[in-house]
């Protein structure tokens, strides 16, 4: 992992984040997303999102970590993490579920 000389300060990783965002959001279509989080992202960190994001909807749906391990090949430490983002996250992962879901209607 990266490490700074200097820890940024509080402010200065918000104003990061929110510049991120940003420019995510402005994107508009799936290509342009995937583009951008190619260009952005190791490998690793893309199939570690990707696997994150995978087991979302099953976790949402009830599905036990141990049908979610052998159907998606992720690890129950990543099923685990995921779950307790779930439950005390910032509702990121809600949000985006329920945009898919809306969007598939």
């Amino acid at each position: 992992m990266k490490q700074r000389n200097k820890p940024l300060s509080n402010r200065a990783v918000e104003e990061n984040l929110d510049a991120l965002s940003r420019a995510l959001a402005d994107l508009r279509k799936p290509a342009e997303v995937r583009a951008f989080l190619e260009d952005l992202c190791t490998p690793a960190e893309l199939e570690a999102m990707c696997d994150r994001w995978k087991v979302v909807p099953l976790l949402l749906d009830g599905m036990p970590y141990s049908e979610i391990h052998e159907q998606a090949f992720v690890s129950i430490t990543t099923i685990g993490r995921v779950a307790r983002t779930l439950a005390r996250g910032s509702g990121g992962y809600n949000i985006a579920v329920r945009n898919v879901r809306g969007s598939r209607k």
